[in-house]
């Protein structure tokens, strides 16, 4: 097991962070030239693999399938019974390791059986666990899932860790090691205040920061400003910005939030929207947010069982009377269309997306590609009881054509 940052002394975790977990660290030149190749290029050249840094929730997930959700005061036996990791950054980072990226995660957990094993889980995906922190005492987070093998839903109930991380426990220098070599950064926004410390050092430093907007949760606003990128449930755009349709929701938060670069809402079954900002307008007027919008929906072939992705014209001054106009393109991807055989849980759905988008963002995949990966990513995870057992590695026959 790799020690956790608070067993060892600073020097140590030095030699750890730069030789043990992670490899030779490149200077900017090599990580934009190996940006730009992907990452073939940079596994060929001897060069080690992006590098992302994640803080946020993890957990132990208890999944119990059952063949109908019970009602009130019923007793039921399960039909399946399965326990893993989970958490939004546990599951995300994992994601993004088994896709060929080198994560790291600031977390907590504490000194017990579920600790142990959230620890040894991550190791064994080859995720670094060098700045996670071990409390001798309390809890270490974990969820009841209860899969609904009708619906195909789940229903979740957490129990936080105790005592939680607080920034004093992240040092100066256990911060600046994490930050060495990052492609990325990403927050689930748990963990908010040390988030936060984490998220304007890694500005400083010009590193890329990737928000998972999942729903509004305190420290969220904050954390956004130091966004480059955004991806959002279906129902967070129009809940944070109040706007009557999710593209119209797009152009405020764009608007508002000047340096992000794209915000993605994922749909579940029907897929995602980005819109992506550009820095010129053409000169053939505004169009509409949401008549933009229903135009790519008319475009989407309704056979294909595959994840396809269609694009608006780039440079195009998009607007929304609500909220004003911005110049970007508009991307409709659609999601894998999953035989009713095949479907066994979306627990963790979106956390695998996050995962393949920040392996497209690390390589260099251009949007209309990353998205259809993304949502390959997700339904591969879906064939599986919990958000980690199907994640796919990068050598999956499934992934193939991407």
């Amino acid at each position: 097991m790799v020690p956790c940052a608070q067993q060892l002394p600073t020097a140590q975790l030095h030699s750890l962070g730069r030789h043990t977990c992670r490899g030779i660290i490149l200077p900017p030149r090599l990580h934009r030239r190996r940006r730009r190749r992907g990452i073939a290029a940079a596994m060929a050249s001897g060069n080690p693999n992006p590098v992302v840094l994640g803080c946020g929730g993890i957990s132990v997930d208890y999944l119990a399938t059952v063949a109908s959700f019970p009602n009130p005061d019923d007793k039921i036996r399960s039909l399946e019974l399965k326990v893993q990791g989970g958490g939004n950054t546990g599951n995300a980072l994992t994601a993004a390791a088994r896709l060929g990226l080198r994560p790291r995660i600031i977390s907590k957990v504490a000194n017990d059986a579920q600790g142990k094993n959230i620890l040894s889980e991550l190791q064994t995906d080859g995720i670094d666990t060098t700045y996670m922190l071990v409390a001798e005492n309390g809890n270490s987070p974990f969820t009841y899932i209860i899969v609904d093998e009708q619906t195909k839903t789940r229903t979740c109930i957490h129990t936080p860790g105790s005592p939680p991380l607080v920034p004093e426990e992240l040092t100066k220098a256990n911060l600046s090691t994490a930050l060495d070599g990052a492609d990325i950064v990403y927050f689930d926004v748990r963990l908010h205040d040390t988030a936060l410390l984490v998220a304007e050092e890694a500005s400083q430093r010009k590193i890329p920061i990737l928000i998972d907007a999942e729903r509004k949760r305190e420290g969220l606003d904050e954390l956004l400003n130091f966004a480059s990128y955004v991806v959002c449930s279906a129902k967070f755009p129009q809940a944070w910005t109040g706007a009557s349709s999710v593209p119209v929701a797009l152009v405020s938060m764009l608007s508002r939030l000047p340096n992000i670069k794209f915000v993605i809402v994922t749909l579940g079954e029907k897929g995602c929207l980005m819109l992506e900002r550009s820095a010129d307008a053409s000169e053939a007027g505004e169009i509409d947010a949401d008549a933009l919008f229903e135009s790519l929906q008319k475009k989407v072939d309704q056979s294909s069982t595959m994840p396809k992705c269609i694009a608006s014209k780039s440079n195009l001054r998009i607007s929304a009377d609500e909220v004003g106009s911005i110049s970007g393109r508009l991307l409709l991807s659609t999601a894998e269309v999953i035989p009713p055989g095949e479907l066994i849980d979306t627990t963790g759905a979106g956390d695998a997306f996050i995962g393949a988008v920040l392996y497209g963002l690390c390589t260099g995949m251009p949007p209309e590609r990353m998205l259809p990966f993304a949502a390959k990513v997700a339904g591969c995870g879906c064939r599986g009881l919990g958000a980690r057992s199907s994640l796919p590695h990068r050598a999956d026959p499934r992934l193939a054509g991407y």
